[in-house]
């Protein structure tokens, strides 16, 4: 199937297979390998992309279901040749240990912000507990997102 697409501001087009998830796409095809695969059935959250600013969970999502769309994935997040100021509250909150999860929680986070209203910290733990990390304990990475609201 054809597909067009927008990833990260550039324009892609190219034949899929109908089954041919946005992840695999994504890593195998256009070599953007910071979106991880961990559990691959859409619970641990290391696939989180942004589709259209939505989070959404690229192992779970057909590549032809993201027809016309725009894919952020976290290479995209960052102006070119830095981080953003979530990235580096991330680095200055030592909100990561492995790494795995983290650009996970990097676009989750990034979608979070994106919507402009105030979380708690309770809120937030909640909000991004759907993104699995088995190293920090989450503190850090609340933290970090909670500096980066405003």
């Amino acid at each position: 199937m054809e597909l067009r697409l927008r990833v990260n501001g550039r324009d892609w087009s190219g034949d899929v297979e109908a089954r041919l998830t946005l992840a695999d796409l994504l890593r195998d095809r256009l070599r953007l390998t910071g979106t991880h695969l961990g559990c691959e059935q859409g619970v641990c959250g290391a696939c989180t992309v942004l589709l259209d600013g939505e989070a959404a969970r690229s192992c779970l999502t057909f590549a032809v279901q993201a027809e016309g769309a725009e894919v952020t994935t976290v290479e995209g997040l960052a102006p070119e040749g830095g981080l953003s100021r979530l990235q580096e509250a991330f680095v200055r909150r030592g909100a990561f240990q492995c790494g795995f999860c983290t650009p996970g929680f990097l676009v989750s986070a990034d979608a979070l912000l994106r919507t402009g209203r105030p979380y708690s910290r309770e809120e937030l733990r909640e909000l991004l507990g759907g993104n699995i990390c088995r190293c920090t304990g989450y503190d850090p990475i609340v933290e970090a997102v909670f500096e980066c609201q405003g």
